[in-house]
């Protein structure tokens, strides 16, 4: 009876995302019945929620050692794989636990996302497909057909089932998440922005929605959009960058949009820093993005004041030293919007950075200097998309 018991605190303490305790509680049950399967694939999933990956796969082995034959240990080896980045061994795993019992939406949901992770499509949207077919009200699995049908370029199919998901759960965030994507993807992104917004609300712990956050507000810039299209048209279009010093109106291009999302990233700053302020809306934006929004604003009041300074002084290099101070909104927002804690460190020390480079203008009298900064704080746009895919992780 005490076994049952201290079993079903685990799973609960699992399901309110206490790792840790829920090992010791588990860690318990098997000094007492170290043959325990259960309370070992329990532990593998405690294990494997605190990161501890090469223990939670030990635990997973044990506990299908000891039921072979039972879908459920199948399962978790499978999460554990699918958590650790082998989307190969998740996916045989998944189709183990299916053959001794395929009425398991759960599992069809692993293999969906097992899937996702290796980039097949058309598999995991028949996984999917599968699992709401044992659950139709199952939003996960209508959340991740969605995202399959986003992969796969089929917008109509997209949209409904992102909609249907919606219907189900409004307040799933990946049902939100699968709704942003298809969004996205087919030209809608204010309708996107929306939906990243509210898995951020939900879930402010989610890094992946703010890089598409971040993706969604880029693309309501129409220039963005057609150089997106065009870089998709053609391979390699980042290396029309070295074009630049041969062809001057493609500068103009690319400093027009640097300044088109600056001026983007300060309206998103005011919005946040009002909404944050009136007291229908308040709760929404407790927290960090409201003092990066009370930041970017401070930013941009210091910056003015210094600029005007410059100006009425006639110290040419104090007043770009201002605008740089200005333009460090961009890289600041593009920090605090990216998903992954070491891409977001990255760009706060380039921000840090070009903050310090412009104070040396200023001290220093140096204008080209401080010219330099504003410039490389506007096209902190495009540092922050390489970072960004350099530490993303899938969203899927």
């Amino acid at each position: 009876m005490r076994t049952a018991e201290s079993l079903e605190r685990a799973r609960t303490l699992l399901r309110l995302s206490r790792p840790a305790d829920a090992e010791r509680e588990l860690r318990g049950v098997l000094a007492a019945e170290p043959e325990q399967e259960t309370a070992h694939c329990l532990l593998a999933l405690a294990l494997i929620g605190q990161g501890k990956a090469g223990e939670a796969a030990e635990e997973a082995r044990e506990g299908v050692r000891l039921a072979p034959g039972h879908w459920f240990p199948h399962y978790v080896a499978g999460q554990v794989h699918h958590r650790s980045g082998r989307a190969d061994e998740a996916v045989r795993a998944a189709e183990t636990a299916l053959a001794h019992d395929p009425e398991q939406a759960a599992v069809w949901e692993l293999l969906a996302r097992a899937h996702s992770g290796a980039g097949r499509w058309r598999r995991m949207a028949d996984a999917a497909r599968s699992g709401l077919a044992v659950d139709p009200e199952d939003v996960d699995l209508a959340s991740l057909l969605s995202i399959a049908h986003t992969c796969l370029g089929e917008a109509e199919p997209a949209r409904t089932t992102a909609a249907y998901a919606l219907r189900l759960d409004p307040e799933s965030t990946t049902a939100h998440l699968a709704a942003g994507r298809a969004a996205l993807a087919f030209g809608d992104p204010k309708a996107a922005a929306g939906h990243f917004r509210e898995v951020l609300h939900l879930d402010p712990g989610f890094g992946p929605a703010r890089d598409l956050l971040v993706e969604a507000l880029k693309q309501r810039n129409p220039l963005q959009r057609k150089l997106s299209e065009l870089r998709r048209r053609h391979r390699g279009g980042a290396r029309l960058l070295f074009l630049l010093p041969a062809v001057p109106p493609l500068v103009a291009v690319f400093v027009l949009i640097a300044l088109m999302h600056w001026v983007a990233w300060v309206f998103e700053t005011v919005t946040v820093l009002r909404l944050a302020r009136a007291r229908a809306t308040r709760l929404l934006f407790e927290g960090a993005e409201a003092r990066v929004a009370g930041f970017c604003c401070a930013l941009l009041a210091a910056g003015a004041a210094t600029l005007a300074l410059g100006v009425v002084l006639g110290a040419e290099a104090l007043g770009m030293a201002g605008a740089a101070v200005m333009a460090l909104v961009t890289p600041v927002q593009e920090a605090a919007h990216t998903g992954a804690p070491n891409g977001r460190a990255t760009l706060y020390v380039w921000t840090f950075l070009l903050a310090v480079a412009a104070v040396v203008a200023a001290v220093a009298g140096t204008p080209t200097l401080a010219l330099l900064t504003v410039y490389a704080a506007l096209g902190t746009i495009w540092l922050a998309t390489w970072v960004r895919r350099a530490t993303a992780a899938s969203p899927g």
